[in-house]
């Protein structure tokens, strides 16, 4: 029944965003492996509707927050303010208390206000004047980030980008899916906001779910296979951590939880690889992409 909950999940965000079914399929995979999405494409391709869209299908609470050059961690995060009434300080939440954060735009915030998300992000959770505050179940960040020679950016650092699960990018649509878009019933449509279609429990007993997917020996060994290629590679600058084959591991469970499978198939560990990978990794020339170089080791390892 959950696995028929999550087709259905998944069809009505794509009646938001035409001919983006395999990207809200990964985004889908990537909250059931209990990781975060990261979104790398230009303005004005969809990033925003994606998120919303799913904040509506699970009826989760969602924020969004715009990053700006001047925007501070307590911005994102909350602050302390003195009561004059008791003596004392009073702590207000943040935006990140919520189950689904939108980031827009993640790269215009300076690296000040980036690491603001750190803790949050790995440990559902968030540290301030020494009290720790638990975070919202489930968790789940979506960031956007712009292409990062666009002006007034700041590079993600690794252990930031590190915190994503998975990227993708959504593109431009297709003609005839965009031409859908002027249609006079488009925008009407567009503005309605969609039935939430699975609880917070159903969502927890999905996310348990995923990580009882069986996976053979040789499917394991082929994906520790694709890891030890990114670190031999001379092309590479350092190779994927044993987190990333982690991640690797439960995203690939996830796509056979979606696939309706209870085992992992080499295909959905290949189908997981550059969504995984293609963010963590950074290439030595600038001949060749590190989406050139995966690629390539993704082409050329035996599968199984």
């Amino acid at each position: 029944m959950n696995k028929q909950l999550i087709h259905k999940a998944i069809q009505a965000v794509c009646t938001k965003l035409f001919d983006k079914h395999k990207q809200v399929e990964m985004s889908f995979a990537c909250l059931l492996a209990g990781g975060h999405l990261l979104i790398e494409d230009k303005p004005g391709l969809g990033k925003t509707t994606l998120a919303g869209a799913i904040s509506q299908v699970l009826g989760l609470t969602f924020k969004r927050i715009q990053l700006t050059s001047d925007m501070l961690p307590s911005d994102v995060l909350g602050v302390s303010i003195f009561q004059p009434d008791n003596a004392d300080f009073k702590f207000f939440h943040g935006p990140i208390f919520t189950q689904l954060l939108l980031a827009d735009e993640l790269n215009r915030g300076t690296p000040r206000t980036q690491s603001a998300l750190l803790e949050a992000m790995a440990e559902q959770q968030v540290s301030i004047d020494g009290q720790t505050h638990q975070l919202p179940s489930p968790f789940f960040v979506i960031a956007t980030q712009n292409p990062t020679d666009d002006a007034g950016t700041f590079p993600l650092p690794d252990s930031q980008l590190d915190r994503f699960m998975v990227s993708i990018s959504l593109g431009y649509p297709s003609a005839d899916a965009e031409k859908k878009l002027y249609a006079s019933e488009f925008s009407t449509e567009h503005k309605k906001p969609l039935q939430a279609l699975i609880s917070d429990k159903q969502l927890a007993h999905m996310q348990s779910s995923v990580t009882s997917i069986h996976a053979s020996q040789e499917v394991k060994d082929y994906l520790h296979t694709l890891i030890i290629q990114t670190r031999e590679n001379k092309l590479l600058v350092n190779g994927l951590s044993p987190r990333a084959g982690l991640a690797l591991f439960r995203l690939s469970q996830a796509l056979a939880y979606i696939a309706n499978r209870d085992f992992v198939i080499p295909e959905d560990v290949k189908n997981a690889f550059l969504p995984i990978a293609s963010h963590r990794m950074r290439s030595q020339t600038t001949q060749q992409s590190p989406v050139s170089l995966l690629t390539t080791i993704l082409n050329e390892t035996r599968i199984p």
